[in-house]
């Protein structure tokens, strides 16, 4: 029997309409599926309170953090139904056959990139996040189950960690002033939108981008093209204190092919939900979607298609 493991597992500035990257952006642009394009875009939107939330994550509670792959499973419970069995978060944490060799690579350190810490019905939770190009120079991107339970409440002491290893927080630790996500996430937790965008605070007077840049985003995008995925995987066989990459092909989830959602190569474990999908082989690519969920024992890593839904939502916090 098939199980869910769940992981966690712009720049419309020039155009509303456009590619945005701070590289050109490969493929041709195609119609979103119908699963996105059926549906009118709409954008939760929460203010938060970010009082204490920096201080608040000490060493111990960031080293101690759940990896956030519950919360996907916990959404799909609540939500839109897998056509297969649940395992929350057990599958994800599943150690290798041993001797097995890991598809996931280790990395140096990317500004852009970094950990996501935050709190969702009392417990402390781990995810990870990109910096994207934004108006504000200040917008986050990660996974709508890192942001919003799905349906539910937004998450508490919110904060983004770029370039985390080992501990080291040498950008700072960013706290979070607005989270935007779709309704199709926030109200039904439909998985073919588990996408969120989190605007931070300024830091010493700058804002975040101007200090770890920004990807550009894509939307709208050709299925089947070939990703670099980023991500911080806290569950075995990793330890979530550096950062591991994914690289390949994109196919269609045959599995539950209502969600929409493509899936490469990649065994990354619960930890990494919320990390960045570049187009291309390198950081520097365009993000064109997140680490959001997988299957037992099948070793690929799905994420949403970025399609109107999910560019009408980036376009809300880009501005704010």
């Amino acid at each position: 029997m098939t199980r869910t493991r769940s992981l966690a597992s712009g720049l419309l500035s020039l155009s509303a309409a456009a590619v945005l990257a701070v590289a050109t952006a490969g493929g041709a642009s195609a119609a979103p599926d119908a699963t996105d394009d059926k549906n009118t875009p709409a954008t939760a939107s929460v203010t938060v309170e970010d009082t204490g939330a920096a201080e608040y994550w000490t060493a111990d509670k960031m080293k101690a953090a759940i990896p956030g792959d519950v919360l996907a499973g916990k959404a799909l419970e609540r939500g839109n139904r897998s056509a297969v069995p649940v395992e929350k978060g057990k599958g994800s944490q599943v150690s290798p056959t041993r001797g097995k060799q890991t598809i996931a690579a280790s990395e140096a350190p990317v500004k852009h990139i970094g950990k996501v810490f935050f709190t969702l019905g009392g417990a402390n939770y781990v995810c990870s996040g990109n910096a994207v190009s934004s108006v504000n120079e200040s917008t986050v991107a990660t996974a709508g189950h890192c942001l919003n339970e799905g349906p539910g409440a937004f998450a508490t002491n919110f904060i983004f960690v770029p370039a985390y290893e080992n501990g080291a927080a040498p950008y700072g630790k960013w706290t979070a002033r607005k989270y935007f996500a779709p309704t199709q996430w926030s109200a039904n937790g439909d998985m073919a939108y588990d996408t969120g965008f989190a605007v931070m605070n300024q830091l010493g007077g700058k804002n975040l981008t101007d200090v770890v840049g920004g990807s550009g985003v894509a939307f709208n995008q050709a299925r089947g093209l070939t990703y670099k995925s980023f991500g911080y995987p806290a569950a075995r066989p990793f330890n979530g204190e550096t950062l591991k990459s994914c690289t390949g092909t994109a196919s269609n989830d045959a599995n539950n092919p209502q969600f929409g959602t493509q899936g490469i190569p990649c065994d990354m474990t619960g930890g990494s939900s919320g990390g960045p999908w570049f187009i291309g082989t390198s950081s520097s690519g365009v993000q064109n979607s997140i680490n959001s969920y997988g299957y037992s024992g099948s070793n690929v890593m799905y994420g949403p298609y970025w399609g109107t839904v999910i560019q009408a939502t980036y376009q809300s916090a880009a501005i704010s």
